[in-house]
């Protein structure tokens, strides 16, 4: 294993650092849900995390541990929402710079935060490479610091965080989902779980509509997605060569999910849980439902990413669930 790869230390002492600046987010259970999917579930609610997300963890380990002089450059990304709104709040409380690169299919709700965070945001096509180029352009301008969305070591140690704590307060767990895009949060997970809780099987969950790294997963390489039409936005991204290594290694599975499933585990927990979360979050719930073999008698852990979701979008209500082609 690459030996820069985040071990028990570094992600002991990431957490010292972001500790007082993170949101320590509740584990909440369902027995509903646990009955509906035949297994004991442990939710870890990220919506409630500052910037309504996991990411708010990741960006905040990235800005708080720059040296003085790579603070002064500002820092820059491209994100769909989440990871931007968590850099330039991260950046904000640094009373640093943070330029964001968006793609102008972004959802309004994750804009207006960048906004009101002072991030200051360009807008591109909905593609990776469209992304990378139109970030190239802003660091040429301004100098910034790439802060990457999920492809960095120390986004990944901040990420981490998220599971560590949730087996802390479950108590020993059988199985852990987290949602995977880049491969972030996931690779975050992986870390925790080998460091604290090594018996816990860790799956990535993912729409069927996304399902770059499904795809990686089983031919053993990185596979890039374009342009995916899911609802779950914060999931179009592809794995990137950080993440994937530790996923492929470490992961029990990826398992995907369809639209039609995303949709109706997001409007089960905002009304068995009252619980607000994005289609994103919903994913790993979904997972469950439609995997319930994996799960079943389970201890499990889900990671509910995060809440930021387009009220005026809501899939149960505008017949936004993109058709299977």
């Amino acid at each position: 294993m690459n030996t820069d790869i985040p071990g028990r230390e570094q992600l002991l002492a990431g957490r010292s650092i972001i500790d007082l600046l993170v949101h320590r987010t509740p584990l909440h259970t369902s027995l509903s849900l646990d009955r509906l999917c035949g297994a004991r579930l442990f939710f870890k609610c990220e919506n409630f995390q500052k910037g309504g997300a996991f990411k708010f963890r990741g960006a905040t380990h990235a800005v708080m541990t720059l040296s003085a002089k790579e603070a002064a450059r500002g820092v820059a990304t491209h994100s769909s929402g989440n990871h931007a709104q968590a850099l330039a709040l991260a950046a904000r409380l640094r009373s640093i710079r943070a330029y964001i690169v968006m793609p102008e299919n972004a959802a309004t709700v994750k804009i207006r935060a960048v906004e009101a965070y002072g991030g200051r945001i360009r807008f591109c096509r909905p593609t990776l490479s469209d992304r990378e180029a139109t970030l190239a352009e802003v660091i040429e301008e301004t100098a910034a610091l790439e802060i990457h969305p999920y492809n960095d070591y120390r986004i990944i140690a901040g990420q981490a965080s998220a599971a560590a704590e949730l087996m802390e307060d479950s108590g020993p767990l059988d199985c852990l989902v987290a949602p995977v895009g880049g491969g972030g949060l996931l690779s975050g997970t992986i870390l925790s779980k080998n460091c604290f809780s090594p018996q816990t099987l860790v799956y990535g969950a993912e729409p069927e509509m996304a399902n770059d790294a499904w795809m990686s997963f089983q031919q053993k390489i990185l596979i890039p997605v374009s342009n995916p039409q899911t609802i779950a936005d914060g999931l179009r991204t592809s794995l990137g060569s950080l993440t994937f290594p530790i996923i492929l290694e470490g992961a029990a599975g990826i398992l995907t999910t369809s639209e039609e499933a995303i949709g109706k585990a997001m409007r089960l927990i905002w009304e068995r849980m009252k619980l607000v979360v994005e289609p994103s979050a919903a994913v790993t719930l979904a997972a469950v439902m439609e995997h319930p073999k994996v799960f079943a008698g389970k201890r499990t852990g889900i990671i509910l990413s995060g809440g930021n979701a387009d009220l005026s979008r809501l899939p149960w209500s505008s017949g936004d669930i993109p058709a299977k082609t």
